[in-house]
């Protein structure tokens, strides 16, 4: 397996290791961590957004914001994180989550990339470079708990709930 896919396949467990860090160096004040949530929420909201609209490894998804970019969950993954490193009002938490995301992202999309293009060959390519129609499609709750995304909710609130308490006891 390939460095790629192996860092693709770890980028969870690597999160709560990276997330126990993230704590440890966190310095969160209560403006930095409201500021950090609703940064973190408008990730979260694009996330919950596109897992309605995703039909994982069904189709190629050209719904909902699978409209605008290719990557909709990773990007809102981003802002989330971005969030929670506003939260700790820490520039070397900032670097860390960058360096984080940047490499774990850049893992998971090259690799689901080539799944895409193995699975749905030239119906990918075309919505790759943009030739593809959109498909008018509406959002689905129940597509969106299929996906799992109340994991993601749960991993955003249990982030915010900790820099709170430390913000609390410090």
């Amino acid at each position: 397996m390939s460095f790629v896919r192996q860092l693709a396949r770890l980028r969870v467990p690597l999160g709560f290791v990276f997330g126990g860090v993230v704590l440890y160096l966190a310095h969160p004040t209560w403006r930095s961590l409201v500021a950090g949530t609703v940064v973190g929420f408008i990730g979260e909201g694009i996330r919950f957004w596109a897992a309605g609209h995703l039909e994982k490894s069904r189709e190629v998804t050209r719904s909902g914001p699978y409209r605008f970019t290719r990557h909709p969950l990773y990007a809102g993954s981003s802002i989330m994180a971005l969030g929670v490193a506003f939260g700790t009002a820490s520039w070397s938490v900032l670097l860390l989550v960058a360096l984080y995301m940047g490499a774990t992202i850049t893992a998971a999309i090259r690799t689901e990339e080539a799944f895409l293009r193995e699975r749905f060959g030239d119906e990918y390519d075309a919505y790759a470079q943009s030739r593809a129609p959109a498909v008018d499609r509406a959002f689905s709750m129940e597509r969106a708990w299929r996906n799992r995304e109340y994991r993601a909710m749960s991993g955003l609130a249990a982030a915010i709930a900790l820099l709170a308490a430390k913000a609390a006891w410090f």
